[in-house]
């Protein structure tokens, strides 16, 4: 896939990322918002929660309810510590610093979000090399690994970090099998190369594969979640390892400015999303599952099915009158919103603002327009 932004017309934008906007010049009063689970609200006892958190300064470490969610987020992982970080990107950068040094290199998929959706932030906080390999949806082949990792040589970087994205945000929501994980955790190991799970759905990935997320997070030396996805919180995101590992980590957390003060009003809606919202992720998934297939029923539209494994849902439209990027202005006219990732494909995201109702609701809009 080739991610591409194109502006399509007045009052529009049609695209794949996750914090644009696709809004029409007239804005329908209903919207199905598919663009992505980052668009959730936080419900209503989040708001209660952070309107009672007991606050104090997180730099100094006095913040009460920072510290709770740091060590709840911790213990759900099975890892020392955790590290309370304003968004999924901060997360995997600040892992990223605590785990090399300049002039190092990182393995990682192609299509990975740390690779192509956080701008060269690898290069320009850690001054690391990426080395890229080509994954299965996104899900990285152990031997690939292992042949990617450089023995010690005085021209070459050295390996320092294998990163692994699971659930897959482009390959689809694809999940890598526990097997596959255990295999490139062993492989770095046996080399002294650390491993990295962005786990930004990391708890998608576990209801899907039916794995205790403790086991997925424990193929790998450090982890990061977001709070602020499928499990509905406003901001925030998680990174878990061991306690030296998230010493180095708050340093690179304040190095980029992210030390906050009485931010125990954010993480109290955090503890809500870890104590509250992960079971009811299987709702997500179910939905997804139902709009796959009615998609799958639609003349011009191509998806494969054994790829729908979370909350994301790619497809391709196929025909000659009508690409991706104008199927999604149709759309936007009803109130219904994605994004066009290339000129013949489209990403859905299904979250807990978008019911069962909003899912028939939208293909019932795509059969009109494609019929």
């Amino acid at each position: 896939m080739n991610p591409s932004k194109e502006h399509t017309g007045p009052g529009v934008h049609t695209s794949w990322y996750e914090e644009d906007q696709c809004v029409p010049a007239t804005a329908p009063t209903h919207i199905v918002d598919l663009r992505s689970d980052t668009v959730t609200t936080p419900t209503p006892e989040m708001r209660r929660a952070m309107a009672e958190a007991e606050v104090g300064d997180d730099v100094f470490g006095e913040d009460p309810t920072v510290n709770r969610l740091e060590a709840l987020a911790a213990e759900h992982l099975g890892k020392e510590a955790g590290l309370f970080v304003m968004s999924g990107t901060m997360g995997n950068q600040v892992s990223i610093m605590a785990h090399t040094n300049r002039g190092e290199e990182v393995i990682l998929d192609d299509q990975s979000h740390i690779f192509n959706y956080e701008l060269a932030a690898m290069a320009v906080f850690s001054a690391v090399q990426p080395r890229t390999l080509k994954g299965n949806r996104g899900i990285l082949d152990p031997e690939a690994v292992r042949r990617a990792i450089r023995t010690p040589n005085i021209t070459s970087p050295r390996t320092a970090l294998v990163t692994v994205e699971s659930s897959h945000n482009f390959g689809g929501g694809t999940v890598y099998p526990l097997g596959t994980l255990r295999e490139i955790r062993r492989i770095a190991a046996d080399s002294g190369v650390a491993v990295h799970l962005d786990g930004a759905r990391i708890f998608n990935a576990s209801l899907a594969t039916g794995t205790p997320v403790r086991e997925l997070a424990a193929q790998a030396d450090s982890v990061m979640f977001c709070l602020s996805k499928g499990l509905g919180a406003p901001v925030g995101s998680m990174v878990a390892g061991t306690r030296t590992f998230i010493q180095r980590a708050r340093r690179a957390r304040k190095m980029l400015g992210g030390g906050g003060r009485q931010v125990g009003i954010l993480a109290a809606a955090g503890l809500v999303a870890l104590e509250r919202m992960v079971d009811r992720l299987r709702e997500d998934h179910e939905n997804a599952r139902v709009l796959a297939e009615g998609l799958a029923a639609l003349p011009g539209i191509t998806i494969d099915l054994n790829w729908v494994q979370t909350n994301i849902v790619i497809f391709h439209v196929q025909r000659q009158d009508l690409d991706a990027p104008a199927l999604i202005l149709k759309l936007a006219e009803q109130g219904i919103k994605a994004f066009s990732m290339s000129q013949d494909s489209i990403r859905m995201v299904t979250h807990k603002d978008v019911d069962r109702a909003g899912i028939l609701a939208t293909l019932e809009e795509l059969r009109k327009i494609l019929a």
